[in-house]
């Protein structure tokens, strides 16, 4: 599951029975039952479980080797797994969806959601005018950055680029203040890598990836018509500007310190702070209602850019505005440039033989630019009511464990856990979509014009998010399309969010038994929950702000408990041969608290379920017990895997652990998941008693 990296980045009535969506009824009627049962047969297949292997030895390895074996991936992918297969099922969906709006555009209301997604996706998909236009729509900006003749004017350039959606050297956007969640203002925050992370800059292992960026500047300088040798040099201060800005960069394992993420300044603040860059002209430009201030959140990287603004040569910083104009405009270009871009990002850094077909290319170009305008088609079509009713089902059934699991905590003082639970008082799930749409009118789009629309739309869209500036809070507002595969929680507004098409199999069954969805949808929504009270999550509280509602013995209590899950995947090496290259337990901390716990949740929920219902309890479904069958379930959430190339960036920057930890991680400190499989102390799956982990 997924959360934004920079976290910005309705209470469920108490006392609720819980019951289980997709149950097994206790029917007299044999024939049903028969009906039901073969209906969870087939809904986890145990001919993919390779029974040479002990579960005990290695959970994945039982659960998923052979279908790893048997599902190569495939080569427009850099991974395959459960969550790509389902996300080929929403791309199938939202295929279906574009190329009917296309069809019908010119017929559909003017100005209407649909003529606007069709006429889009039809200029995504017109690659001979595409090609025709070669780098010429991106050469207006161009020819201003050439015109850059002083400090002021450079200023200026970057003020306007960030008003038309078009931002470099830092990141912007509208969130919650963390110190008073109910209003919205802006945030500043260190950006202008093209590299994964800092590190890739300086590091000697990382000195092919550097020489074949440099290489890939040098040939998009060259596809706009820059001679060999002025390619190469415009490549080489492009290099320059940017490591300069990665030495003075946080780490990814630092950014995700909320310390690290806001630092509030007034505007005089600000321009004291940063003398050479006016941020009230600034703001202005970008029509945002400052009132008080805003963060500055990383202020060693903005005392740089600072520095930058004053020192830096005008030709290093017209090579580096020009090359990033390039290079963002690329995947929209004509095929030189597309494929150029692919072959670095796509091939050189994550090993992908493949670009995307351009239908999908096309596509992610949709819903780049009018994701939730997609989005409330596809849940016209593909999410019905009846799908958000069970969903909501599972959510309290989860939230009723959580509530008692924290009250029944024995290393968490009364004190603080008054404050936990008043927190999980204020949680508010969203399932499915918005409760309400937003409006595109005022975005214009064209059928023969893709470069302007997306053009158009990122001025549109920046916009959006800058007029929430200065605003109440809206808890209804979502960071998420519908139509994408993941959920997520927000720590400034204290919600859950699980989307339209995450709530399909293979983590939610209707007619499944207990088990596979506990095991699938129940941990997923469990996880979630838990991350409210993750490592990040915990230091807000229940109204969204940044607050320390622990007391200090609470709180060393919890750390040591999480500091044994950092040393336990800290030992993870995915890639044979490469030790060095091992999981980064501090940087995954969040995501694999979210997993013990919320599987612990889950398992819980799972196990009122059956006692509600017996019959269940004590059925065998192809030999397997409920319980046994729920730590496939999870298994099977996490199958799949990776190009070396890309589990290696994986590593140093994604704060989720690779698929085949996630299956073990967890499981393996639950004594249920031994008692489920019989497990003996000293196998693979269990926790030595002084490394096991519990948390909540």
């Amino acid at each position: 599951m997924t959360r934004r990296q920079a976290l910005t980045p309705i209470a469920i009535a108490l006392g609720l029975a819980i019951s289980s969506p997709g149950a097994f009824a206790a029917d007299s009627d044999s024939q049903a039952a028969d009906m039901q049962l073969l209906a969870a047969k087939q809904i986890f297949d145990t001919s993919n479980l390779d029974t040479q292997v002990s579960a005990c030895h290695n959970l994945n390895t039982f659960v998923n080797t052979k279908w790893v074996a048997a599902n190569p991936i495939p080569d427009d992918h850099t991974r395959w797994g459960s969550f790509n297969m389902l996300a080929e099922k929403s791309l199938e969906d939202q295929h279906t969806i574009v190329k009917k709006a296309a069809a019908e555009a010119d017929k559909a209301d003017a100005g209407s959601i649909k003529a606007k997604i069709g006429h889009l996706y039809q200029s995504g998909m017109d690659v001979e005018a595409i090609d025709e236009a070669g780098y010429q729509p991106i050469e207006p900006r161009l020819k201003q950055i050439a015109a850059i003749d002083n400090r002021r004017e450079l200023s200026h350039y970057l003020t306007q680029a960030f008003a038309a959606g078009q931002g470099q050297v830092f990141a912007l956007d509208a969130s919650p203040d963390y110190k008073n969640a109910t209003r919205v203002i802006a945030y500043a925050y260190q950006g202008g890598l093209g590299l994964p992370t800092p590190k890739y800059y300086t590091d000697k292992d990382y000195a092919k990836q550097r020489a074949a960026y440099v290489d890939y500047m040098t040939t998009l300088f060259k596809l706009t018509g820059e001679s060999d040798a002025k390619a190469a040099a415009d490549a080489k201060q492009a290099m320059a500007f940017e490591t300069e800005l990665a030495k003075h960069s946080l780490s990814r394992v630092a950014m995700r310190d909320p310390k690290n993420q806001y630092h509030f300044v007034s505007l005089d603040e600000a321009n004291k702070a940063t003398p050479n860059f006016d941020w009230k002209a600034f703001f202005v430009a970008q029509g945002a209602d400052i009132k008080k201030g805003f963060s500055l959140s990383e202020p060693k990287f903005f005392a740089e850019f600072n520095k930058l603004l004053g020192n830096a040569p005008l030709d290093q910083w017209r090579a580096y505005l020009r090359f990033h104009t390039i290079d963002d405009a690329a995947p929209l270009l004509s095929t030189p440039f597309n494929e150029a871009h692919f072959a670095f990002y796509g091939t050189t850094l994550n090993g992908q033989p493949k670009q995307k077909p351009r239908w999908k290319q096309a596509l992610d170009a949709v819903n780049s630019a009018m994701g939730q305008a997609l989005g409330q088609l596809y849940v016209a079509d593909y999410f019905p009511p009846e799908a958000k009713a069970r969903a909501q089902q599972m959510v309290a059934n989860i939230r009723a464990a959580l509530k008692t699991r924290i009250q029944n905590n024995d290393w968490m003082s009364e004190k603080t856990k008054d404050k936990a639970l008043d927190k999980w008082s204020k949680f508010l799930p969203k399932i499915g979509y918005p409760e309400h749409w937003r409006s595109w009118k005022g975005l214009n789009i064209s059928a023969d014009d893709f470069y302007g629309n997306m053009e158009r739309a990122a001025e549109f869209n920046h916009a959006y998010e800058m007029a929430y500036v200065g605003q109440p809070r809206d808890r209804q507002r979502w960071g998420m399309t519908p139509q994408t595969v993941n959920a997520y929680y927000n720590p400034t507004d204290n919600t859950i969010n699980f989307p339209a098409a995450i709530l399909q199999p293979p983590f939610f069954y209707a007619h499944g038994d207990d088990a596979v969805n506990y095991g699938g949808i129940g941990a997923v929504i469990g996880h979630e929950s838990s991350h409210g009270y993750d490592d990040q999550g915990s230091q807000f509280d229940g109204d969204g702000n940044q607050v320390n509602w622990w007391t200090a013995a609470d709180r060393k209590a919890f750390d040591a408990r999480t500091q044994k899950l950092v040393d336990q995947f800290n030992q993870y090496t995915p890639i044979p041969g490469k030790p060095q290259l091992h999981v980064n337990g501090k940087l995954t901390l969040g995501e694999n608290i979210a997993d013990l716990d919320g599987l612990t949740l889950a398992y819980d929920a799972l196990q009122t379920a059956l006692a509600h219902n017996p019959k269940e309890a004590h059925m065998k479904i192809d030999g397997y017990t409920e319980d046994q069958r729920f730590f496939m379930s999870w298994a099977r959430v996490w199958r799949g895997h990776s190009r070396e190339k890309a589990l290696e960036v994986q590593l140093n920057s994604d704060p989720h652990s690779p698929m085949s930890f996630r299956a073990i991680g967890a499981p393996s400190n639950m004594p249920a998941f031994a008692k489920a499989f019989d497990c003996k102390p000293g196998d693979a799956m269990v926790r030595p008693k002084n490394k096991r982990v519990e948390i909540w």
